[in-house]
């Protein structure tokens, strides 16, 4: 008998029983017309304000939309830029938009969670409702709102309030482990085509894109790891084309209003509209304080009218849903073509970040091309380190051909360190003692609550239980490689020593020192794919340098190490190299123990006042090798590799 056929038949029973289960729990067509007309019937009709401006908070920062759009003809266009780096000014903004509307509010979102940042929104996004701004939802099912009572309150909260959930797989907004068993055996392709586009769209005037969902690590507001991100605010005309890209992800067909979902249904036709549950904040003062800063003109003025840059013509580049049919054409999918010819375009210099340092096939090929050019043009990248992803096995895949990015693609790599001395977050706020780096705890530090940490309140205690501290797991992954799971698929590594670390998931590039980008889109296999992507194109030499400045800030040696070639062996270094290389050539195990590149550390001194580059002879007197995973905590290092690189591979087109 074939070895394969038991394996094959279990495969095949798994599928069964998660299609029949599925089938059993769909509605039927008369069953969900009766829940929608249910959500419909309970939804109120009240409007608390009668002003035509529907009692609109006055903002400075909403304002800006009117200006641009008063300097800008159809020929010369005028826009306004605010590059949003910190989390919790990135929150502030949100929310004094959404009270600054007047009409309409459209938001879409690849996760939207119900922690403390997640909640406030969503009330924010109601309240608008009820002074009558019409409000739209959109978020991808894989990691929507994990609660059917709160997606059936939401359902029928008001007639100005909408919400939908793009991709339901077996149209439920809730999958169990059959679920993701079903979903990747019979419908692979199509559970792995996810909306990853970003936006929040106020009046058709302003917008907001960029890598941030809605969950407390991409706000600095999580005890134990946070997100460093990165999104733009836009205000003027090119807000239109934002508007046209929401409204045809809204009318695609894999738009599901969340009443109309089986599991979401279900729970109408049994209890009705619920109430929506009564918010359970973690950090209620720091909630409250965030409600009273994002309605103070000042604050808004200090932190992002002063800060914003008068450019002129800016593009939205964004996929269309079209990208996930069989039969879609080129200009379904403009964000990979028109981010590849971008760099394409570089003569001197393109500064590339990105969390997941993973290429595709037309990426290498773009690579090897640019740098054949004489003179090539450098290509500095901002990554994660593994101690610093969200992603381990991701990270495997970077790992895994560094040597092909160092040696062949010529890439300077920076790789992001768990606890960053100079990143732009308020310190005082998540931890008021410092930096772990200056002050770090003793013992080990796991990602999820083992040891000791330092919640946001500056205090050190247990990890669950305390004020602020998170007590469950979350999904901070975006890729979700583990199909099987309905919880998060991914999550950091255990480091050496505790306390709020960060990971990078910022996605931004800068071309020649004038061409800036900003947006979703992780320049991977994935993003050019499976996922729906978006980004923000502003030609402007002066914010095209506040970008890289912020870009090469997260690359210093404070925040990040550098990644350079190990210092050759007196004997065998061109057979070590050889070797090697043929190791990492093959499709699924790498055996080789000896990498090609490993991390180094900037130590300054006399000799070594600045830092230099890997090609400058002074680089290994003033860089000291750190090893390939400082700061984690695992075994022995070199079996750890062959573990994260042996079985990783096949996933390549996926990550």
């Amino acid at each position: 008998m074939n070895r394969r056929f038991p394996a094959l038949a279990a495969r095949c029973a798994v599928l069964c029983v998660a299609l029949l289960g599925s089938a059993c729990a769909s509605l039927s067509d008369r069953q969900r017309e009766r829940a929608a007309g249910i959500a419909a019937g309970a939804r109120s009709s009240v409007v608390e304000c009668t002003q035509a401006d529907a009692c609109a908070l006055s903002s400075p920062l909403y304002d800006l939309a009117g200006q641009a759009r008063a300097a800008s003809t159809p020929e010369a266009p005028r826009h306004y830029a605010v590059i949003l780096d910190q989390g919790s000014d990135a929150l502030l903004a949100r929310l004094n938009l959404i009270r600054s509307a007047r009409a309409r509010i459209d938001l879409q979102t690849y996760i939207f969670d119900k922690d403390d940042s997640a909640r406030l929104v969503l009330d924010e996004l109601l309240a608008a409702a009820r002074r009558g701004v019409k409000v739209r939802v959109l978020i991808d099912q894989l990691s929507a709102i994990a609660d059917l009572e709160i997606l059936a309150a939401l359902s029928g909260a008001h007639q100005n309030f909408a919400i939908r959930i793009y991709n339901p797989s077996f149209g439920k907004a809730k999958l169990n482990y059959f679920d993701y068993a079903g979903s990747v055996l019979c419908c692979f392709r199509r559970f792995n085509q996810r909306m990853h586009t970003k936006l929040l769209l106020v009046d058709d005037r302003i917008g907001i894109s960029g890598g941030r969902n809605y969950q407390d690590d991409y706000f600095d507001w999580d005890a134990e790891y946070n997100f460093r991100d990165r999104d733009v605010l836009v205000a003027g005309p090119e807000a239109a084309a934002m508007a046209t890209n929401f409204q045809a992800f809204w009318e695609a067909r894999r738009s599901v209003p969340a009443e109309r979902l089986n599991d979401v249904g279900r729970t109408l036709l049994y209890e009705g509209v619920p109430a929506m549950p009564v918010p359970r904040y973690l950090r209620p003062a720091r909630v409250q304080a965030a409600r009273v800063e994002a309605s103070d003109p000042a604050v808004m003025r200090e932190r992002f009218v002063d800060a914003a840059f008068a450019v002129g013509a800016v593009r939205y580049i964004a996929d269309l849903p079209q990208k996930h049919r069989r039969e879609r054409r080129d200009d379904d999918a403009p964000a990979a073509p028109e981010l590849e010819a971008l760099i394409r375009s570089a003569q001197s210099e393109v500064l590339l970040q990105t969390p997941y340092l993973v290429m595709s096939k037309q990426a290498q090929a773009m690579f090897r091309d640019m740098r054949t050019r004489e003179p090539p043009p450098q290509v500095i990248v901002s990554t994660n380190s593994l101690a610093a992803t969200d992603n381990p096995v991701v990270y495997s895949m970077s790992f895994k051909y560094k040597r092909r990015y160092l040696r062949e693609f010529g890439f300077q790599i920076h790789e992001y360190k768990p606890f960053p001395e100079d990143a732009p977050v308020d310190y005082a706020a998540l931890m008021p003692e410092g930096p772990p780096l200056a002050t770090s705890a003793s013992g080990t530090g796991g990602s999820r609550g083992s040891g000791r940490v330092r919640g946001p309140s500056g205090s050190i205690g247990p990890s669950a239980g305390s004020e602020g501290e998170t007590t469950r797991r979350l999904q901070r992954t975006e890729s979700r490689p583990s199909f099987l799971s309905s919880g998060a698929g991914s999550e950091p590594l255990p480091l050496k020593r505790a306390g709020v670390r960060m990971g990078l998931h910022a996605k931004s590039m800068v071309i020649d020192g004038g061409t800036a980008v900003i947006g979703t889109h992780n320049f991977d296999p994935r993003s050019e794919n499976y996922n729906t992507e978006a980004a923000v194109v502003i030609q402007d030499p002066a914010f095209a340098q506040a970008l890289a400045d912020s870009i090469r800030r997260d690359m210093s040696p404070r925040n990040a190490w550098v990644i350079a070639p190990r210092a050759k062996p007196p004997v065998f270094s061109g057979l070590d190299y050889s070797l090697g290389k043929v190791s990492e050539a093959l499709p699924i195990f790498d055996v080789w123990p000896w990498r090609y590149a490993t991390s180094y550390e900037f130590q300054p001194g006399p000799d070594c006042p600045l830092p230099v580059g890997p090609k400058d002879p002074a680089f290994h007197r003033c860089y000291v090798a750190v090893g390939d995973f400082p700061e984690v905590n695992v075994g022995p290092k070199w079996l750890y590799t062959r573990v994260l690189t042996a079985f990783g591979a096949g996933l390549v087109p996926i990550l």
